[in-house]
Parts: C-alpha cells; structure tokens; sequence
C-alpha cells in the first residue's frame, strides 16, 4: 500500500509503536492523492494533514501531539479497509479522518464496533442516521462537516425551481441525475428524485458518465436529446471538467448543477466558458471572504506553503472544518474522563449551532445529536462566471433545508 506523509512547518509523526502512542493521540488519516477523486482528494487531503499539523506546533490536544499518516488508498475499497484494519491492530487509533462513500460506508458497521469516530468526506444521507431508526443499519459512529448530498442536492433543486419561475419556463421543468455507477455519485439520487418531484420538476432516466475525466460527447447528445432543463452532476471536479467541455462542443443548452465536491476555483479555470453559469454547493467560506475565521484558515495554510501565496480551494476550508470539530470534542472528552472514542462521540452530540473557536464566519454552524448526525441542513448555493478568462464564484441563494423524520439515513 503505498503511504504518503504531508509534511509542512511542523512534521507529523508516523505511529511506528506503542511509545509514540502513548505519547500522542493516534488518528488515521485515509485519503485519495492519486485515485478517480483525487482532483478534489488531494487538496482536502492536505487541509487535513495541515490543521493536524498545525494543531501540534500550538499545543496539541489537551497538551498532547496527534500521531498519524496519511494513507492514499487511491479510491479502492479493499485499500480502505487494509489500512482501517492497521489503525486498529496493536495501536487502536482514538478517530479516523476519511474520505470515499464506498469506503465510508463499508466500515459503517466495523466503526460502530470498534467505537472509533468516524470522520468522512462523504457526505452520504446513508451516515446521518447513527440508531438506524428509519434507515438500514445506524451508523453511531459517522460524523461529517456539512450538509449531505441528498440535502445540498435538495438545495439545489430549490433554487432551481425557484429559477424556472423567475425565467416564465412553461410546464414541469425537466431534471435529470448525471454520474457514474458508483455509491458516491448514486447516494443523493433517490432522495433527490423525490424531492424534485414534490417542488414541481419532471424527472428524467439518469444519464451516466465516468468519474474518471473522459470523452462524453456521447452522453452529452443524449442529454440535449432528452430536453432536460436542469442536470445535476453529481461526480467530482475532474469529471466534471470533461463533460462541461463535452457538452459545449456538441451544443448542450442546459443549466449545470453541480454537488460540493463537483467543481471549485481550480476547475472552472480549467473549464473555462464550458463552465460560465455552473450553478454548485459551497459548503464554508472561501479563500476570497472577509471574514474572521480566515486569519487562522491561512495561518494553517502556512504549514504547506510558508510564503502563503497559494490560493486554498473550497475543500481545503472544509477540511479544516472537520479536523477542529474533531479537536474540540476530543478536548471536551479530555475533561470528560480521557480521550476515547465513546468520550469523542458523546462530545460531537452534545452543544448547538457549533462553530469551532477561531473559524468564525468560516464553517458552518453545526448540531449533531444521538438522535440525527446531520450537522447542518443549510444549503449555500453559488454560480460561478468564467466568460473571457475572468473567474467569479457568487452566492446566489441559502436553502435551509427541514430535518424532516423520513429523510434522515436518506
């Protein structure tokens, strides 16, 4: 299994024994650096690796360092699961910062047993539901920073709606759900066909395409074809940048939504005008806002690029996000009788409308609760302008979404 370390200003430690841990704090770091994700893996990744950093070159946790690697298991299953079952050999690790659906959602069960914190990247419905009352199975032990997919898709479909009126479109507005056969691109698309169909739209038969960046006139014709009006992509930036270029050399006339991890600053560059009017879901503050949380967001930023030029894409804001929630409650469970997983958890379940102390105006206010781990339900909704080489990302709505009973593990 090949194994990269981030390193920065202060240099992570990789657990190699028992007197490192019990020196530390042992948290596994799981991410995708060079697989189907990796456009977007890499920089959250590194927002990872750089507010663990930086959290140990102020301090630690409770006065202790945090002792991980991080893994890239290049987007494969069976990779994931190796290095899940690593970080619980001799040296039991106290969390886990992950990544993919597949991955997240595989070890829902062996988190839950393991009583391990499970911080994701996915932001599957299918992790929001942690005593499994109206879902499968309950995933106790899954947390993520942000809204799911199904409610950010949800957003999206608001504001599309609300967009068909304002332009006078005549009948239902067609929809249809755009990504590959995978569990990441399929988890929002049944609880998202159901609530565009209550606000109103048609619902089209899915068009597939590849996660993998790619040639998809193909798909593009069918689309144009099937008259749609809205098209919700629903994989990662790479992909995305193939099919918006795709689409605009056959002539597609349709109004791209993209979910969080679809697009971000680096990408609409790429795409250029195949990208002008790309409508997506933000989920934090971006490196441009003025507000007060930032100074600490490139402070952090400094750990891997001391000069501090680098403009940090959306999801390395939202990484940050989940490292500090993560350091907040395991420094509650410090007072609460020890840094453990079950201590980490209740802390997590505990407090509302939580915004880590110095990312004020950066991540969004948060509430998990025994009962329901959907963190947020708000939905920040921007549309990006590239014509003429010029890149512009503004706000054009908030949905908040209702914690409705039935949607939650959906």
């Amino acid at each position: 299994m090949k194994q990269i370390l981030f390193t920065g200003a202060a240099l992570a430690v990789i657990a190699s024994g028992s007197a490192m841990a019990a020196d530390g704090i042992l948290v596994g770091h799981i991410a995708d650096i060079t697989g189907a994700t990796s456009a977007v893996g890499k920089p959250y990744g590194q927002g990872i690796a750089d507010a663990m950093n930086y959290i140990n070159a102020h301090g630690g946790v409770a006065g202790k360092k945090i002792i991980f690697e991080t893994v890239d298991y290049a987007y494969e299953v069976p990779r994931a699961m190796a290095a899940y079952k690593k970080l619980t050999g001799s040296e039991k690790a106290v969390a886990i910062q992950g990544w993919g659906t597949g991955d997240t959602e595989a070890l829902v069960n062996n988190v839950a047993k393991d009583e391990i914190p499970y911080f994701s990247a996915s932001y599957s419905g299918h992790l929001t539901d942690p005593q499994g009352k109206t879902s499968v199975k309950g995933a106790p032990y899954n947390f993520f920073y942000g809204p799911s997919y199904s409610d950010a898709c949800r957003g999206l479909v608001q504001w599309a709606a609300e967009d068909w009126k304002k332009k006078g479109g005549k009948g239902a507005a067609k929809f249809v759900h755009m990504g590959d056969n995978h569990p990441y691109p399929n988890a929002p698309k049944q609880a998202c066909g159901a609530y565009a169909k209550e606000m109103g739209l048609e619902v089209l038969n899915e068009i597939q395409y590849s996660l993998k960046p790619g040639d998809f006139k193909a798909q593009c014709l069918s689309l144009k074809e099937s008259g749609a009006n809205y098209a919700y992509l629903a994989n990662t930036s790479g992909s995305t940048i193939s099919l918006l270029k795709s689409c605009e050399t056959v002539g597609v006339n349709v109004q791209f939504l993209a979910n969080i991890w679809g697009t971000d600053e680096g990408s609409l560059k790429a795409a250029a005008d195949a990208a002008d009017k790309l409508v997506w879901v933000v989920g934090a503050a971006t490196w441009a806002d003025e507000v007060p949380g930032m100074k600490l967001v490139r402070d952090i930023s400094k750990v891997s690029d001391a000069a501090g030029t680098e403009a940090r894409p959306v999801h390395y804001i939202r990484a940050i996000c989940s490292v500090y929630h993560m350091k907040e409650a395991m420094e509650a469970a410090n007072k609460a009788g020890g840094i453990t997983g079950p201590n980490i958890k209740k802390a997590m379940e505990l407090g509302k409308d939580k915004v880590p102390a110095g990312l004020e105006g950066v991540c969004l206010p948060s509430t998990w609760t025994a009962e329901d781990h959907r963190g947020t339900t708000t939905v920040k909704v921007y549309q990006a302008s590239t014509k003429g080489g010029a890149i512009g990302m503004k706000q054009i709505h908030t949905a908040e979404i209702p914690r409705r009973k039935e949607w939650l593990g959906w």
